[in-house]
């Protein structure tokens, strides 16, 4: 299939590693224009290099914090000084602490807040402009199987990953005439670094080797493994491409069949 992204242009927030990293690399192997984000210039450099190796493509890449407007509005200003355009964003950044509500303060209600909400709605608020003016947008929202069933001891990514969802929808009403889609993807239990520390923080609650805590993970899912980063990635590039042209306002899970829940 042909997803016509020849000259397309992606902003992919916190894409250093992990989800947001695949996702830029499947992007650009499919011709897009990418720009990378993420707070560390070491690992954006890193990134960078390796897309351009395996593509020729090379990415624009900036020092971006999520949780700061100012950063928000000047990744998209600077694409579009480079571009001329921004035609799709991939909503993406970092997990918030696990806890439960007894554990946790304001200060981490309201980072969690700015973090996995407020920087979607800014980097929404910053694009559509761009895409307004071409009739033609795509966004794609990550956010996590709690969407549809809460994890324990996540009580912040349950409350947050939420909302994602709603404004999505909501979105999606409001949006649509002017040609932009919006979705939201959820990774189930997909091997990155951030899944790796969730088993280990529960292999200590257990006192069990988080080997343990993956091999029992397993045994639930239908497919019998984690998922690979890439395998999240192929969807989300999907969702995000001009071949998607009636897809909207959905929520969809990548989690090998764990959710049970309809």
């Amino acid at each position: 299939m042909d997803l016509h992204l020849q000259g397309k242009v992606a902003i992919v927030l916190a894409s250093t590693k992990g989800l947001g990293r695949a996702t830029a690399f499947c992007l650009a192997k499919e011709g897009a224009d990418v720009v990378l984000s993420g707070r560390d210039e070491a690992a954006l450099n890193e990134a960078k290099a390796e897309i351009l190796q395996a593509t020729g493509r090379e990415p624009l890449a900036l020092v971006t914090d999520v949780t700061k407007a100012e950063d928000i509005e000047r990744l998209v200003a600077e694409t579009v000084n480079r571009y001329g355009r921004v035609d799709i964003l991939i909503n993406n950044a970092g997990g918030p602490p696990a806890g439960t509500f007894d554990q946790l303060s304001d200060e981490q209600w309201t980072n969690a807040f700015e973090l996995n909400l407020l920087s979607f709605v800014r980097s929404i608020r910053a694009v559509l402009p761009h895409m307004r003016r071409q009739q033609f947008g795509r966004i794609v929202n990550f956010a996590s199987s709690s969407f549809k069933q809460p994890l324990e001891n996540l009580i912040l990514s349950n409350t947050f990953r939420t909302g994602i969802v709603g404004l999505a929808k909501s979105l999606a009403t409001e949006l649509g005439p002017d040609g932009i889609l919006i979705n939201t993807i959820g990774p189930g239990r997909i091997a990155t670094d951030r899944v790796a520390a969730l088993d280990q923080i529960r292999a200590q609650n257990l006192q069990i080797d988080a080997s343990e805590v993956r091999k029992n993970v397993e045994a639930a899912i239908p497919l019998g493994r984690y998922g690979e980063p890439e395998e999240f990635a192929r969807m989300a590039t999907f969702l995000a491409s001009p071949a998607n042209s009636y897809v909207t306002g959905q929520a969809f899970l990548v989690d090998g069949g764990l959710v049970k829940a309809i």
